[in-house]
């Protein structure tokens, strides 16, 4: 009778421990990987606007600084969405959020086609900010809800893996963009200059702007039909969303978190980070190798595979080391290496920013998982401003674009991001503190 128990409480013991191991809750399959693909689509809408940049600095004839405002059209979005994203979902829950959001999206990629047949750069800054609207409404639903879709001790390991489908998406649309917006013509100032003179250089501009139309219409109507599929499917209830209206949390609760606040900040700072790093890639290797466009662009793609290798080597090693640590740990290590690209451009500086990219790779999704943890029922305000955060990337590409307006070195405007990483790894060593000193 006594082995019968013994055997009973082990068999318990090991199905809690499984349901504890396992990332995603059973019979949820289909769910999973309709969310997990939105991670996908918003990292290839976020890696066409890398292209975009220097497109657009071509087909406009805009300067370093003007160029960069396709960064803050599309991310200010995110700025603008992001609470109102959460209200929504704290009245209709976080399947309404997803299809508002691919709703936006789509209905900002298929602006792109009057924009380019009107010709001026406003329409697509236009458009590119609806995009940036629908794209955080969808991570200020997807992200919480996979940091609440299963046991709580695995969070931060869910959301990396979740975020481990953003790279693939990241180097389809760099891809997509290198090898169908850009036409690998690169004009010399003697023959602009040529053709200005025979009046074909207006049309042969216009012709650019309008290899960016299947692109993004393409992907508009993948959007949509994506919406569609989650519409016509059965989405699990969070604990949060049975609440009454009263117990969904407020903003004035959010001020009990002091660590949710400094998430923000670091949020900020790792996103303009980012988007500095990828966006002034191709400018940076135009001007310090003698590299074309195409190449540059398949550059930039490696990078996004080291992103990858980063996401997936880092998720695997949390499980013995502190995210957090790891997380400062690599701050440091990304301060090291944009020294490089600084003091020493060209090649050597253009592999050193490439290796950031493996250092990258667990930051958004480990600062996410601390900020939004032991949040309760004020998860999704809280997770609204983590993704509000990401206006970083809205501000801090085009004072890159100052520096090197002013400076006239792509080299110098990486010490932008290299101070934004000082702010995460300041950020990953304190929460790193605390998490051990909860444990013990």
């Amino acid at each position: 009778m006594s082995a019968g128990l013994k055997s009973e409480e082990q068999s318990i013991a090991g199905v809690a421990a499984s349901a504890e191991q396992r990332m995603f809750p059973a019979g949820q399959l289909v769910p999973a990987l309709l969310v997990l693909a939105l991670f996908f689509i918003w990292g290839m809408s976020n890696s066409l606007t890398d292209i975009l940049v220097q497109q657009f600095k071509k087909s406009f004839e805009l300067s370093p600084l003007e160029a960069q405002l396709v960064q803050t059209a599309n991310f200010f979005g995110y700025f603008c969405m992001s609470i109102p994203a959460a209200l929504l979902m704290q009245r209709r829950g976080y399947k309404a959020g997803m299809l508002t959001g691919l709703l936006l999206f789509g209905a900002g990629t298929l602006m792109f086609w009057p924009a380019a047949v009107i010709g001026q750069y406003l329409p697509f800054l236009c458009a590119l900010f609806l995009v940036g609207c629908g794209a955080a409404v969808l991570e200020t639903a997807a992200n919480p809800f996979m940091a609440q879709f299963g046991s709580p001790e695995n969070s931060e390991r869910r959301l990396n893996q979740a975020q481990a489908f953003n790279p693939p998406g990241t180097i389809a649309g760099l891809l997509l963009g290198t090898f169908f917006i850009f036409s690998g013509v690169e004009l010399s100032p003697t023959k602009v200059a040529a053709m200005k003179a025979s009046g074909t250089y207006a049309a042969y501009l216009h012709t650019e702007i309008m290899r960016v139309v299947p692109v993004y219409v393409g992907l508009g109507l993948v959007v949509l039909l994506w919406a569609f599929f989650i519409f016509r499917t059965r989405f699990p209830v969070m604990l949060s969303e049975h609440e009454e209206l009263a117990e969904r949390g407020s903003f004035r609760e959010l001020t009990r978190f002091p660590h949710l606040r400094w998430a923000v900040l670091a949020q900020f700072c790792y996103c303009g980070a980012q988007v500095c790093i990828w966006s002034a890639l191709i400018p940076y290797m135009k001007q310090y190798t003698m590299v074309t466009e195409r190449t540059a662009g398949l550059f930039l793609t490696g990078n996004l595979i080291v992103l990858a290798l980063g996401r997936v080597v880092s998720t695997w090693l949390m499980r013995w080391f502190n995210p957090a640590r790891m997380m400062s740990l690599y701050a440091v290590v990304n301060i090291g290496l944009l020294g490089i690209a600084v003091t020493h451009p060209g090649m050597v500086g253009a592999v050193a920013i490439l290796a950031t990219n493996f250092f990258m790779s667990i930051m958004f999704p480990t600062i996410f998982a601390l900020g939004v943890k032991g949040l309760g029922h004020n998860t999704k305000l809280g997770g609204s401003l983590i993704v509000m955060s990401i206006v970083g990337s809205a501000l801090l590409p085009p004072a890159l674009g100052y520096v090197v307006k002013v400076k006239g070195s792509f080299a110098l405007g990486y010490i932008v991001p290299l101070v934004a990483f000082g702010v995460v790894a300041l950020y990953g060593y304190s929460a790193g503190q605390k998490r051990e000193a909860a444990v013990l």
